[in-house]
């Protein structure tokens, strides 16, 4: 397991939950979108518009890091540094905004706000691509390592991931909203702090401490060449073997089976809210016409 791309789809992850605008985007997607299928479709619009700007980021860093092969040892250097100033920076809740850098970032903000429906959906992830004052260390951390990948194909993918770090949450967030309540989401947000005469927010000291923590790993073990495996080898061995005695034609049946038994639980529940809906209308529709009489 890549502790690169585990450590980009976190900072996804907390890049949702950075403090300057926590909790925003799932608040709005729980109350303009709703659960359910529609939720579905607008994650996948809102990450193919996160992809639209991120992945071609990522590429680009990474085939600049690949023409640079030949100085490895002070791109790892350099990199660590940078990593290590980068989530000093978040812990101290100091940023930047990389929708400024980025030309034409400023009217993508404002197409965002004035569209409507998937359009808006997805505007909205090609600018919380790179906007966000908190966030910004943390895109330059996953930037930083995106150069050290040896190639534009790397890099993509590791912007990729940190941008389903961003999604993944975010449906989860957004479709549990209601059921979170005041408090489940007032953790969420996490807490302001006073360390040392400063206040601080707790998300940003841990983003800020992981990247730190990758920074010091990326210095130590040669830009995670030597970095272990989160999982042992002979486990890894092991599962292999057991997916693949399990890729037969049984297993083949049961996904179909389950597949199917889904879409039918999907339609039955589907064809009882419509009927309950027309039910509520057809009622409301006799008592109107009761008052009228």
């Amino acid at each position: 397991m890549d502790i690169g791309l585990v450590s980009a789809f976190l900072g996804g992850a907390l890049a949702l939950l950075s403090p300057c605008a926590a909790l925003l985007l799932p608040s709005f997607f729980a109350a303009t979108v709703g659960s359910g299928p529609r939720l579905a479709l607008h994650g996948l619009v809102f990450y193919a518009g996160l992809a639209t700007v991120l992945v071609p980021l990522g590429a680009g860093v990474g085939a600049v890091g690949a023409l640079l092969v030949t100085h490895r040892t002070t791109i790892v250097v350099v990199s660590a540094v940078l990593l290590i100033v980068l989530g000093t920076l978040q812990v101290l809740g100091l940023g930047f905004d990389p929708a400024r850098l980025v030309p034409g970032g400023t009217a993508l903000q404002g197409r965002a706000t004035s569209a409507s429906g998937l359009v808006k959906t997805y505007l909205l992830g090609a600018v919380s691509a790179v906007a966000g004052f908190c966030a910004g260390p943390i895109l330059g951390a996953v930037l930083t390592l995106a150069a050290t990948r040896g190639g534009s194909v790397a890099g993509g993918v590791l912007l990729a991931v940190y941008g389903a770090g961003m999604v993944v949450p975010l449906m989860l967030i957004a479709a549990l909203w209601q059921r979170l309540g005041a408090r489940g989401q007032r953790v969420l947000r996490g807490r302001s702090v006073v360390v040392l005469g400063r206040r601080l927010h707790t998300t940003s000291i841990v983003t800020g401490l992981l990247i730190i923590g990758v920074g010091i790993l990326f210095w130590t073990t040669n830009g995670l060449v030597g970095t272990p495996e989160l999982v042992p080898l002979d486990v890894q061995v092991w599962l292999q073997g057991l997916v693949s005695r399990l890729t037969g034609s049984v297993l083949d049946v049961v996904v179909i089976v389950g597949l199917g038994a889904v879409v039918l639980v999907w339609w039955e529940r589907r064809r009882r809210r419509l009927a309950r809906a027309a039910a509520d209308a057809d009622a409301d529709a006799a008592e109107v016409a009761g008052v009228e009489e």
